[in-house]
C-alpha cells in the first residue's frame, strides 16, 4: 500500500499538517527539478488544500531516469492552496478563469518537457509513474498514454467493493479503447507530447470533456495507448462517484448508461455534437 503514508495529509486542512513536513517535501522536490525537463508534470488545484499537500508528497518521491519539471496552476482558490505550492517550493501561475480547461490550457502553456503529464491535486501517484508513463510515450508513434487509478477504501467504500467497480469499470475502459480510445481516456492519469497537444489545444469553453477531446485531436497524429501496469495505477477520492451519491447507486447508474450503448463502442466515431448542458456560459 504504497500511499498509506500519504493519508496522513490527505483530507487535512492547511493547519493540521505538521509543519515539519513542508520543508521534506520542498527538499525533495527541489532535487526533482530539472532545468532541461524531458517531462513537465503540471498539478491543477482549485480550493485543494484538502487534498494538495499529500499530491505533492507523492510527487515528491517519484524515481524517474527522466529529467523533469513539476509545476502548479491555482485556478484562483479562496484557500491554502496557492500557500501550499509556495511552501513546497513549487513553481506555479494563477488561473483566473475557473474550469479544468482553463487550469490545463494554463499548465500545457508554460510546459517546457518534450512531454506533459495532467495532474489532479486530489490524486497521489505511486513511486514509479512519472517514469512509466514516459516510456510508454517514447514508443514510436505514440501521441498520448492514459493510465488507470483507483479510489481509497473506507468504512463506506470497502476495498471488496472497490475491487468489483474498478473491475467492471477497467474491463469496459479495456473493450472501449480499441475503437474509441479517447472515451477511455482521464485527465487526472493523461499523459501526452507536449508540442502536439499545444498545437490542437485544449477546450476550454467545455464544462467536462476536455481530456477526451484533446485526446480525439491527437489520435489523428498517432496512437493512443493505454498503461494498465498495477505499478502506475494512481489513487485518488471519489469525486462523481460521490456525487452520484455513493459506490453501488453509482455502479448501476453507469450499468444502465453503458448497457444502452454497449454496442456503440465497437465502432469509430469520426464527429462528436456537444451537448448544450456541457458549454460554459
Amino acid at each position: 500500500m504504497w500511499y498509506t503514508k500519504y493519508l496522513e495529509a490527505y483530507e487535512k486542512a492547511f493547519d493540521e499538517v505538521r509543519d515539519d513536513l513542508y520543508p521534506e517535501i520542498r527538499q525533495r522536490l527541489e532535487r526533482l527539478q530539472s532545468d532541461k525537463p524531458v517531462v513537465t508534470v503540471s498539478v491543477i488545484a482549485y480550493n485543494e488544500e484538502r487534498h494538495l499537500t499529500a499530491c505533492l508528497w507523492s510527487l515528491s518521491e517519484q524515481v524517474s531516469k527522466y529529467p523533469m519539471e513539476i509545476i502548479g496552476v491555482d485556478n484562483e482558490s479562496k484557500d491554502y492552496t496557492a500557500e501550499i505550492y509556495k511552501r513546497c517550493g513549487v513553481p506555479y501561475y494563477t488561473e483566473t478563469r475557473h474550469s479544468c480547461g482553463w487550469a490545463r490550457l494554463c499548465g500545457l502553456s508554460n510546459a517546457r518537457g518534450r512531454y506533459h503529464l495532467n495532474i489532479d491535486s486530489d490524486t497521489m501517484y505511486p513511486p514509479h509513474y512519472v517514469e512509466m508513463m514516459v516510456d510508454m510515450l517514447e514508443k514510436e508513434d505514440t501521441v498520448g498514454v492514459s493510465s488507470l487509478w483507483s479510489y481509497i477504501p473506507d468504512e463506506q467504500h470497502p476495498v471488496w467493493g472497490l475491487k468489483i467497480y474498478e473491475f467492471c469499470r477497467d474491463v469496459y475502459i479495456w473493450l472501449q479503447h480499441f475503437k474509441r480510445p479517447e472515451l477511455s481516456v482521464r485527465g487526472l492519469v493523461f499523459g501526452y507530447k507536449t508540442d502536439l497537444a499545444q498545437q490542437v489545444g485544449i477546450r476550454t469553453d467545455i464544462i467536462r470533456g476536455e481530456d477526451g477531446y484533446l485526446a480525439f485531436q491527437l489520435k489523428e497524429y498517432g496512437k493512443l495507448r493505454f498503461l494498465r501496469n498495477r505499478k502506475a495505477r494512481a489513487i485518488t477520492g471519489y469525486g462523481t462517484v460521490g456525487a452520484d451519491g455513493g459506490l453501488w447507486q453509482s455502479f448501476w447508474l453507469r450499468v444502465k448508461k453503458y448497457t444502452n450503448g454497449f454496442w456503440s463502442m465497437f465502432k469509430r466515431q469520426d464527429k462528436y455534437e456537444d451537448r448544450a448542458d456541457n458549454l460554459v456560459g
